[in-house]
């Protein structure tokens, strides 16, 4: 009997340690807490309010803002106190600027986070649902993590990452689209976020054109976001355009790898790119009257009364980056 008592006492502590263990490091050890019947209430406020922008699921190269669990990694260590954490979390939410980021590349490749009124109770919530739980990450989190860890810097503090050779073109349109992404998708969420899918709608209606063109003179090329069921009739695909709108739909129907479509002509390079559909997406291009609201639905016939970007759902081909850049 004292043996049975020994070995499950062994078997106690060993499945302790085990379940406080860190996906990392020490400095994650802690705040891995697994969700039980009572749902925090930061979890719910975390999906609704964050994850239009840090949601784990986005593909890391179609990212806006990087996922929570990066925020948790750069903000927490092992002597960070829930305080101290909360304190931080709510301070750069309240006032974000490059001087108070913690995490220098993510604002690097996303810029600084837009500002958005919160309520400092769910702050709270969500802070606390950040510290103390385990929360879902990209399966490329834990080697990307790793290896920032080990990484040498040169050059006066430079990273090696930092040192770029010169791009492909595949590499340069890709830029070009995923940065007038960044830039199109932070606007659109802190309109959502302000004043909730009807100003986005009006946003998307008004400026969503002329901050494209202000990237597309940034980078002197030719920025467009064309398909085959356009909302906007300036956006319609032409004959090219609609074959590589078809590809897409057939890769990422068969879940195959998504690369880019890249045509050289003469000294330019045509480069194309799909855009898919995510959860934050079905608010205006869902299903009408459950997934799209009857007020939005109201608003687009007035703002798009030929509108056909209706009817998807999530990861699903809405149209495609159509960008042209000399060589």
């Amino acid at each position: 009997m004292k043996k049975l008592i020994a070995l499950l006492t062994i078997l106690s502590i060993v499945s302790c340690n085990q379940a406080k263990k860190s996906d990392y490091s020490k400095k994650n050890s802690k705040n891995i807490v697994t969700e039980e019947a009572s749902i925090p209430p930061g979890k719910k406020l975390l999906e609704t309010k964050c994850f239009v922008c840090h949601n784990a699921a986005t593909p890391h190269d179609e990212r806006v803002a990087p996922p929570m669990i990066a925020i948790k990694a750069h903000y927490i260590n092992e002597n960070t106190s829930e305080e101290e954490f909360t304190k931080s979390f709510i301070n750069f939410v309240a006032n974000p600027t490059k001087e108070s980021a913690k995490m220098r590349g993510a604002i690097k490749r996303f810029g600084v986070m837009p500002y958005q009124k919160f309520e400092e109770e769910d702050l709270k919530k969500i802070a606390n649902y950040l510290y103390n739980y385990k929360i879902e990450e990209p399966s490329w989190f834990k080697e990307h993590w790793e290896s920032k860890q080990s990484k040498s810097y040169i050059n006066s503090g430079r990273e090696v990452s930092d040192i770029q050779s010169s791009k492909t073109p595949e590499e340069t349109g890709l830029e070009y689209a995923m940065e007038t992404k960044k830039t199109l998708g932070k606007n659109l969420m802190s309109a959502i976020q302000k004043k909730g899918t009807l100003h986005a709608l009006q946003f998307c209606n008004e400026k969503a054109y002329k901050l494209t063109d202000s990237m597309a003179t940034n980078f002197n090329a030719s920025i467009k976001r064309v398909s085959d069921k356009p909302r906007n009739l300036n956006n319609t695909a032409n004959t090219e355009e609609l074959n590589i709108i078809e590809g897409y739909k057939r890769i990422v129907s068969n879940k195959e790898e998504i690369k880019p479509v890249t045509k050289q002509v003469g000294n330019k390079t045509q480069f194309y790119y799909p855009i898919i559909t995510n959860n934050m997406c079905l608010q205006c291009h869902g299903t009408p009257n459950t997934q799209i609201k009857p007020e939005t639905l109201k608003e687009l016939a007035l703002l798009y009364p030929t509108d056909k970007a209706q009817g998807y759902d999530v990861n699903q081909v809405r149209g495609i980056w159509s960008i042209t850049f000399k060589n």
